[in-house]
């Protein structure tokens, strides 16, 4: 079969599968992983089979156990959908299969990322030159970022850390928010911290950093630090006092990197910027391009203020590698994947596609679908929202009862019309709604809202405590 019409038939598979999200069954089908392991867990064939065959089959076996993430209704972890432009840059780029590791192998794109990267600091508002890296998600782009300011702290002290590595350093500190991302620690225990050199720092009623805290925490300790601030809260949304953390980090001498994993975007919308005040003055910042952006899985972005420490902490050279020429960039020098797929184009897609205009709308129409959801569930008695929705997040309680919420959920994800998670928060049981799609409405919020209130209204009164 010629590669033409078999990539037109897997185009064709996409596209009945995107033509079922308007109103298709947002859970997948089937949830059952003996089920599905029925399906595809075939005996391995001895000879080749006809690749028509195989992906027919594969689609037909493997369609029942996806999960509709990119519908309009789909409100679980903070994941995208995918812009038309950028999924089809994405298509175009299997087909190329490049690697985007070197500038040798594929000029192009080299050349797309480094214009895509100049774009985003542009539009983000970070400093023009500044250093970034695109990488698999916001975890390797905290990994990536950390790595630079482990070796530019331990460097102030004299310590050379691509030589000596940790084994005998001076202790790095880590403060961090009590509501951090796990990714944090994660990124920690790979960069061979460990979870001891975090210090949690306590925060305020909305998730937000306490300052004082920060400032006692800062006194209480000496030597290298590290001060990660969150723009935007996993569960609420808040963004942390950055403009204060900055100062108070800065004049301690402690490298400031800001996990924006999600709310660093509010800085592309003129409505929403304010909440960011002071975050142009930190080191690093990490976010995604798969949330906000809306481009295909997998994309992070990674920013370093200082391009040495991080071009110092991920560069690479051998001899069979051809250097880079003036006016060349090798991605691989910027992140840690050496082999990468080319991201760049997808990202570069989905900005021209948008424009700084339609960026900024779709912040903002996600914030307002998320005020909408809280104006809408909120006016019921018996729902209550637990955050102040400052951005696209809303956390929802139902009966002031943990198993009534935990019901709830289990409910709106089994009846399909939308998806939420659940969540803990302050010791209670939520409902997490975070709305990120490019193509999400009112009409898809309200159409959800109605879901949610028959589920809600359809569990027994939770039993009275004594």
């Amino acid at each position: 079969m010629h590669s033409r019409d078999l990539l037109t038939a897997a185009a064709g598979h996409a596209a009945d599968f995107l033509e079922t999200l308007p109103d298709g069954r947002v859970e997948a089908e089937v949830l059952d992983a003996d089920a599905l392991r029925a399906r595809l867990a075939l005996p391995l064939p001895d000879g080749p089979t006809d690749p028509r065959t195989v992906l027919d089959e594969l689609v037909g076996a493997a369609t029942p156990g996806i999960v509709r993430s990119q519908s309009p209704r789909y409100f679980g972890y903070v994941i995208g959908g995918t812009l038309p432009a950028a999924l089809a840059a994405d298509v175009v780029v299997a087909g190329w299969d490049q690697n985007a590791g070197g500038y040798s192998v594929s000029p192009a794109a080299s050349v797309v990322e480094e214009v895509a990267g100049g774009w985003l600091l542009d539009l983000l508002g970070l400093p023009s030159s500044a250093s970034f890296g695109l990488t698999t998600g916001c975890q390797q782009a905290h990994v990536t970022c950390l790595a630079a300011a482990r070796n530019a702290v331990l460097a102030r002290v004299g310590w050379d850390a691509e030589v000596g590595g940790l084994q005998g350093a001076p202790r790095v500190r880590l403060l961090v928010s009590e509501e951090r991302h796990v990714t944090i620690d994660r990124a920690a225990r790979i960069l061979g911290f460990g979870t001891s050199a975090l210090t949690p720092v306590a925060v305020d009623a909305t998730g937000r950093i306490d300052v004082a805290a920060l400032r006692d925490a800062l006194a209480a300790g000496e030597g290298p630090t590290i001060v990660c601030a969150q723009a935007g809260d996993v569960n609420t949304g808040a963004v942390d006092p950055l403009a204060e953390i900055v100062d108070l980090a800065h004049a301690a001498g402690a490298w400031v990197h800001i996990d924006g994993a999600f709310g660093l975007w509010a800085a592309t919308s003129p409505e929403r910027r304010h909440l960011l005040d002071g975050y142009a003055g930190a080191d690093s910042w990490a976010t995604d391009g798969h949330k906000w952006l809306n481009v295909p899985h997998d994309c992070g972005l990674a920013f370093v203020a200082d391009p040495e420490p991080h071009r110092n902490a991920m560069i690479v050279s051998a001899a069979y590698l051809r250097g880079t020429r003036e006016g060349e960039r090798d991605g691989s020098r910027w992140v840690p994947d050496f082999s990468r797929r080319g991201r760049g184009f997808a990202v570069y897609a989905a900005l021209r596609s948008l424009g700084r205009e339609g960026i900024a709308e779709m912040v903002e129409r996600c914030c307002a679908c998320a005020r909408r959801f809280a104006e809408v569930l909120g006016a019921d008695d018996a729902i209550e929202i637990l955050n102040d929705v400052v951005l696209n997040q809303v956390l929802v309680r139902f009966a002031d009862d943990d198993a009534t919420t935990d019901a709830v959920v289990a409910a709106v994800q089994a009846e399909g019309t939308c998806w939420m998670s659940p969540t803990t928060w302050r010791g209670r049981r939520a409902m997490r709604i975070s709305v990120c799609n490019w193509a999400t409405t009112i009409s898809d919020v309200d159409r959800s809202c109605a879901a949610i209130l028959g589920a809600a209204r359809a569990q027994p009164a939770p039993p009275r405590s004594r």
